[in-house]
């Protein structure tokens, strides 16, 4: 390990400089929030026409989650010192799609705030941390391998879709990767929005600017609601977002504090759950953005981008609407390839680890491997997503073939 990884296992008790700001680091939380909203907030939307919500519970919605991950985003990277970044349960949303219609929208607010208690008493206490630290390394590395991989294969779709633009996008990265490589990923964000002035592929969004704001809702509590959104919404973030997103801090070196990190999130999902919030947690697509090299050369300095995506979280929400309308009418295009090309050296380091350890235990790393293939698959029978899958799977592998191993031993 690195002296540089080494310092980043403790937290720095430094206070924040000045100096420590870079424009890598800013653009890295910008990046962030841009993919946030591009993507996963679009399933939101989704599930909130769906539910047949008012205008008012829609905006009200995306300004909890806005502001919600803002708020954690900036405290517990300052904090830590380390760049914590948080956002809203995409497989938690996606979950809503189907099932918020079935209830009474106060029956669903209670439901997420009985998800969020549960969540924080899994994270304050520790058990989760203590789950995740007793499976092999090479399993839970594969596990945000096999959540990265579809993303940056996703890339390569949309250069055929859209040579100038994606094309552009992947060229300007590489050569920024060669002669500038701290600014690899604002190289090909600054390429990519010139390439869709140029050629016109982007449309005028029609907007004006307005400010969001929240609207309480008083929780009720069912039983069905209870039993129908609270626990698979429960299973579904803490296996397909905390698990991949501690995962990412310890993949980039990073000592998170399990029980800081998931409490302090699923605090702030009980505070917002009456304005909207379904649920605030670590994020681990956009984190690989602003825990990796492209955020800072230096992982000490890279606190910054979680500040910045934090800073960026709570803009954003206070005009939510007016960013979603602008986001519109970027080319989906740019958004796949920016995300593709920022994740990059995340999958990297993941892909590193899964074979860490193939001579000294490689029934670990035959294990990660199927972790890998089950994740990446995308699949979700009972709507639970693939990497609680891939994580069950590989730790069942392991077990087996661990056994296995032991037993010609002892022939």
């Amino acid at each position: 390990m690195t002296s540089t990884s080494t310092a980043t296992r403790r937290r720095d008790h430094r206070r924040p400089r000045w100096a420590d700001v870079s424009l890598s680091a800013v653009v890295a939380g910008l990046i962030a929030v841009a993919v946030s909203y591009a993507g996963p907030l679009l399933v939101v939307l989704n599930a909130a026409r769906n539910a047949e919500l008012t205008p008012e519970q829609t905006s009200s919605w995306v300004w909890a989650i806005s502001v919600g991950s803002g708020v954690v985003c900036v405290l517990l990277s300052l904090f830590t010192r380390q760049p914590v970044v948080v956002a809203w349960s995409v497989p938690g949303a996606a979950l809503l799609l189907a099932a918020l219609g079935n209830y009474t929208y106060s029956d669903a607010v209670g439901a997420f705030i009985v998800a969020g208690m549960l969540a924080l008493v899994l994270g304050v206490t520790g058990w989760f941390g203590k789950l995740l630290a007793s499976v092999p390394g090479p399993i839970l590395a594969a596990v945000l391998a096999g959540v990265l991989l579809p993303f940056v294969l996703k890339v390569a779709g949309a250069v055929v879709d859209a040579p100038l633009v994606a094309g552009g996008v992947v060229v300007a990265y590489l050569l920024g990767r060669r002669f500038m490589p701290k600014y690899a990923v604002l190289l090909a964000l600054l390429a990519g929005v010139l390439l869709v002035l140029v050629s016109g592929q982007g449309s005028t969004p029609q907007m004006g600017l307005e400010l969001s704001g929240p609207v309480w809702t008083t929780p009720t509590f069912s039983l069905p609601a209870v039993m129908g959104i609270s626990i698979p919404l429960l299973i579904v973030t803490m296996a397909g977002q905390n698990g991949p997103g501690l995962a990412m801090m310890h993949a980039n070196g990073y000592a998170a504090n399990d029980r800081l990190l998931l409490g302090g999130s699923a605090a702030a999902s009980i505070v917002f759950a009456p304005f909207g919030a379904h649920s605030i947690n670590l994020a681990a697509i956009t984190a690989g953005i602003c825990t990796g090299r492209e955020a800072h050369e230096d992982p000490t300095r890279r606190y910054v981008a979680g500040i910045s995506c934090g800073i960026f979280y709570l803009v954003f929400g206070m005009i939510s609407g007016t960013v979603v309308a602008l986001l519109a009418a970027v080319p989906t295009e740019l958004i796949t390839a920016m995300a593709g090309v920022a994740l990059i050296g995340a999958l990297q380091v993941s892909f590193s680890d899964t074979m860490a350890d193939a001579r000294t235990n490689p029934a670990a790393v035959e294990a990660a491997l199927i972790t890998l293939a089950i994740t990446a698959s995308g699949v979700a029978p009972w709507g639970i997503v693939a990497p609680f899958w891939g994580f069950l799977g590989g730790a069942a592998a392991y077990l087996v073939l661990r056994q296995t191993r032991q037993a010609r031993a002892l022939r």
